[in-house]
């Protein structure tokens, strides 16, 4: 099985650090935040990772090479211009091959054991979701039964998380350049073809500087 992380980000609202620096190469308690992905995907058993990038990305490159030093290797998807989500994993797809995938958002941090995601779900997509953060008390979608829907007004909500395990039959009619991820999902959710589980250990997503120096705090108490 395969792992794509999403690192394709300009991260503006972390400036000044991006201006020179990819969003994904910023640095956690001395770490950058993709080698904590490519860290713990190695220790959950992912050997395959394929790794898009637009802003910046040729230091992304320079930065992880092959994976050889992390016991893994890694394909790179260079997308020049920002595609989004949905059409920078679309892109990947002959790199990502016919079988399940899974993704994880580059500019994240959280201690969740991706060896979790190593089988097979009777769905086109599993969503990782989290209690919503105080950035996004709206939430995303609902978790009922082990299957995601759409939030709805009055029912409890939650996050997508940035991980996700997705079969290529989601992106089936998708033509290349810059979309989004969430459409096909809601697509998914209304054939019953997404299901899900909740996450409630750590996890940051770092969007800002007072995100970034959150994980600096949690990375201390460790």
């Amino acid at each position: 099985m395969k792992a794509m992380i999403l690192a394709a980000g300009k991260g503006e609202r972390l400036r000044p650090l991006t201006l020179h620096t990819p969003k994904p190469l910023v640095r956690a308690a001395g770490v950058p935040l993709i080698e904590y992905h490519v860290r713990a995907l190695a220790r959950a058993g992912f050997s395959e990772l394929v790794v898009n990038h637009a802003w910046l990305g040729q230091q992304i490159e320079d930065y992880l090479g092959t994976g050889e030093r992390y016991g893994v290797s890694i394909h790179y998807s260079a997308e020049g211009e920002p595609l989004e989500t949905g059409g920078g994993i679309f892109k990947a797809l002959p790199l990502l091959g016919d079988e399940p995938f899974v993704v994880v958002n580059g500019d994240i941090f959280t201690d969740y054991d991706f060896s979790a995601l190593r089988r097979s779900f009777d769905a086109k997509a599993h969503l990782v979701l989290v209690d919503n953060p105080a950035h996004h008390p709206e939430g995303d979608f609902r978790l009922q039964e082990g299957r995601v829907a759409d939030a709805a007004a009055g029912d409890a909500s939650l996050t997508y998380s940035g991980i996700a395990v997705l079969d290529p039959a989601l992106f089936a009619g998708c033509q290349l350049g810059a979309f989004k991820l969430a459409p096909l999902l809601r697509v998914a959710m209304a054939e019953h073809q997404v299901s899900g589980e909740r996450f409630t250990g750590r996890w940051v997503d770092v969007g800002t500087h007072e995100r970034l120096a959150e994980v600096e705090s949690l990375q201390g108490e460790r």
